[in-house]
């Protein structure tokens, strides 16, 4: 997965880690785990693996659109 804009196709990830999300969108790993923390950008953990579904950081950045 290269690109938020592309069509998912169906053997994409529909979620991923922080940093995979970070350098996804090309933002800061700290603006980032800021969101997440804030609560701003929701997360789902699984065991001690922190995971951001796709979905979810498409909407956030939908909703930071200036």
């Amino acid at each position: 997965m290269t690109n938020l804009n592309e069509p998912t196709p169906k053997h994409a990830p529909i979620a991923v880690s922080p940093d995979e999300a970070a350098r996804l969108t090309g933002i800061g790993r700290t603006t980032l785990y800021a969101a997440l923390a804030k609560g701003d950008l929701p997360s789902i953990k699984i065991g001690t693996r922190r995971l951001v579904r796709v979905a979810a950081i498409r909407e956030w950045l939908a909703r930071h659109e200036a």
